[in-house]
């Protein structure tokens, strides 16, 4: 088993997104699942041996499921075109997510639409220590991996309680914080992956640790 087998699988799946093929190929999904977790747990003993600070997150625990929540999102199909997880996870928001997928393989972290109450303490850790986050985001080699931070919504007035002239303005205008690589199949199969994706956690790390401490303290 393979992410070869993994994109077979999905190019299938995107091609029957339906209960019925799933119910029919379910012993298939499983081998592919439990490949996955299984790699997710080689990255995440590797990350926690080099990250004193990580927190432990077993495969079961972070991938994420593939069914599309319907409730919310009616008009998508019923199951995902990738799958995905979240190692270093204390919660479901701030985690070091790794997506594999036929549209897109995603590698990153952050928080991406957060509460109105996290995205308040984001804002102020940028009120009291701004500097540190742009100074984390200017790093040549953050700038080189990431560019800028993902494309989301912003505000175009001033949140309340912050002057329009505020030193780090375009960033309390913001309402997700969140960096990331997309990679091609080619490089998921390349041999090389593990050590790419590694690189790329400790490239992230500082970004993350700062969003985390702000919305902990």
């Amino acid at each position: 088993m393979s992410f070869e087998h993994m994109y077979e699988f999905l190019a299938a799946l995107g091609q029957n997104n339906s209960k019925d093929w799933m119910d029919t190929n379910r012993k298939q999904y499983h081998r592919v699942r439990d490949f996955y977790i299984a790699w997710l747990d080689t990255m995440n003993q590797e990350l926690a041996g080099i990250d004193k600070d990580y927190f432990d997150t077993p495969g079961k625990k972070a991938i994420n499921r593939i069914n599309n929540n319907l409730m919310f999102q009616p008009l998508k199909p019923v199951y995902k075109n990738h799958f995905g997880a979240g190692l270093d996870q204390i919660s479901k928001q701030g985690d070091f997510y790794i997506q594999i997928g036929i549209e897109e393989n995603f590698i990153g972290g952050g928080y991406w639409h957060p509460s109105s109450k996290v995205l308040k303490s984001i804002r102020e850790a940028i009120d009291y220590n701004g500097q540190e986050l742009t100074a984390i985001l200017n790093k040549k080699s953050f700038k080189k991996t990431f560019g800028d931070l993902v494309p989301g919504e912003c505000l175009k007035n001033a949140p309340k309680g912050f002057h329009k002239n505020h030193q780090y303005i375009k960033l309390l205008k913001r309402k997700s914080f969140a960096a990331g690589k997309t990679f091609t199949k080619q490089e998921v199969l390349a041999p090389d992956f593990n050590q790419r994706v590694i690189a790329l956690y400790m490239e992230l790390l500082p970004f993350r640790r700062y969003l985390n401490n702000a919305v902990t303290v």
